[in-house]
């Protein structure tokens, strides 16, 4: 898809704010610390492209001015600092907004689901060769379309936000460029993560570093170089209300009966079906280890819980182990098992073992992204590994800025074998869509083996 860039804005709050070191969690500087692509496509009204008397891009920057006041972190940069840690400069430096447009029009994209190719050119670029200092912590891009559409493709920083605070601040920023006031201003504290001292044993420096560190690799192989080369496709597969509702029939058969126990959860069917069709689009060795990974949102697991609205990172990423044969051989409900244990084990004496074995490491490069991503070092969960993440409890959809509700509402592009998002439908049924990449050799088959059940 060809687009062309118009111009392009650094927006600054539009009022004093905060301006000096603003500290970060161990969390906020491990994992994905890269930024998370989302796309938003809209059908503006034509009464309303003809009465407002403000145009979208001018909207857009207006209403991100002020909600930068209430949400000024997102306004500043990031260094590193000694041990590979980073800290965030409150300066103000601003949000990038980039006007474009394209001669497609929305009809180009079908139902979306089949065209993500399309998005890479509609989602505002990050330069990961540039020093970090000078990246932007959010980028959006908005791109008018020849029909009269608009797409608003978003990049915000998994240093300062996951998904819960990302999409806070989008709500909120809509809700400004309607013309309505905040809601509620975010909740932050720096110190919400420093150590504590465990009252009981906790896990040892070797159990967690297990947990955390590099997931299986294929039988026979040394690294897993081979595999991140390979070519990756990207693919949605939706699941209807009645499908995933079989599933969770069929896992929960077996199970000692409805009162004593508590059924799977829709992620946990959803995630173990996955886990299977992808080892067997694999063709893994029934010996072959493999994991899942998966994300855990700690804010109501703590004690006390965080406050209501807690912006950063309160998310710790957790894994679920076993072996390729038994996840194809046994029943459904025995993977659902597997993961729940995984699920169960992130409790608040968990949560403080794994902050404290983060800070108590003299570097976290191993633990970070950006640098596998440059190295080829580091977690990497595809072949024979999978890590399906769950936006089923975020509320994605209904972003209106003043010009209506989206269209349609996505994961930008993402082209690392293994990963793997599990959104809610549309009309919040039941149903569910599986936004996955895989490797190009694999996804016929997995594709197969997804809709067999």
């Amino acid at each position: 898809m060809e687009v062309t860039i118009k111009c392009s804005y650094m927006v600054k709050p539009n009022e004093p704010t905060y301006m000096g070191v603003f500290g970060l969690s161990e969390w906020d500087q491990t994992g994905m610390i890269t930024h998370v692509p989302t796309v938003y496509f809209y059908k503006p009204s034509q009464e309303w492209c003809t009465s407002s008397t403000r145009s979208i891009i001018d909207t857009l920057k207006e209403s991100l001015s002020r909600v930068l006041v209430h949400f000024y972190p997102l306004a500043g940069r990031v260094r590193w600092i000694r041990q590979r840690r980073l800290e965030l400069m409150c300066d103000t430096m601003g949000v990038e907004l980039i006007e474009a447009e394209s001669s497609n029009e929305l009809s180009d994209f079908g139902d979306f689901s089949s065209q993500t190719n399309l998005f890479e050119n509609l989602i505002p670029f990050v330069n990961y060769g540039k020093p970090i200092d000078e990246l932007p912590l959010v980028l959006g891009q908005l791109t008018k379309f020849r029909c009269g559409g608009v797409c608003l493709g978003v990049n915000i920083s998994h240093i300062l936000a996951d998904g819960q605070s990302a999409l806070h601040f989008m709500a909120e920023w809509a809700r400004l460029a309607r013309g309505e006031p905040l809601q509620m201003a975010p909740y932050f504290n720096p110190d919400a993560f420093r150590s504590r001292q465990l009252p009981t044993k906790s896990l040892t420096p070797c159990d967690m570093h297990t947990e955390l560190g590099t997931p299986p690799l294929l039988t026979g192989q040394e690294n897993n170089l081979d595999e991140r080369k390979k070519v990756t496709t990207v693919a949605i597969l939706p699941l209807s209300k009645d499908q995933v509702e079989s599933l969770k029939k069929v896992a929960n058969e077996g199970v000692n009966g409805p009162n004593t126990y508590n059924p799977y959860t829709r992620y946990e069917v959803v995630a173990a079906h996955v886990w299977r069709s992808a080892c067997k689009a694999r063709e893994h060795h029934l010996e072959q280890p493999t994991c899942l990974g998966f994300s855990v949102d700690v804010r109501n697991r703590l004690h006390p819980p965080l406050p209501p609205k807690y912006f950063g990172n309160a998310i710790l990423d957790a894994v679920a182990s076993s072996r390729s044969g038994d996840i194809i051989t046994h029943p459904l409900g025995c993977t659902c098992a597997t993961i729940r244990e995984a699920i169960e084990k992130v409790d608040d004496q968990y949560i403080w073992s794994n902050i404290n074995f983060l800070k108590n490491l003299s570097d976290l490069t191993p633990f970070q992204d950006l640098h596998a991503r440059k190295s080829g070092d580091g977690p990497f969960y595809g072949n024979p590994n999978i890590g399906v993440i769950s936006w089923l409890t975020l509320p994605i959809y209904g972003l209106d800025f003043g010009w209506g509700k989206e269209i349609y509402m996505g994961p930008g592009t993402h082209e690392s074998d293994g990963d793997c998002l599990i959104l809610p439908g549309l009309v919040n049924d039941g149903s569910v869509k599986v936004a996955i990449c895989l490797q190009l050799a694999h996804m016929d088959a997995f594709k197969k083996y997804f809709y067999e059940h």
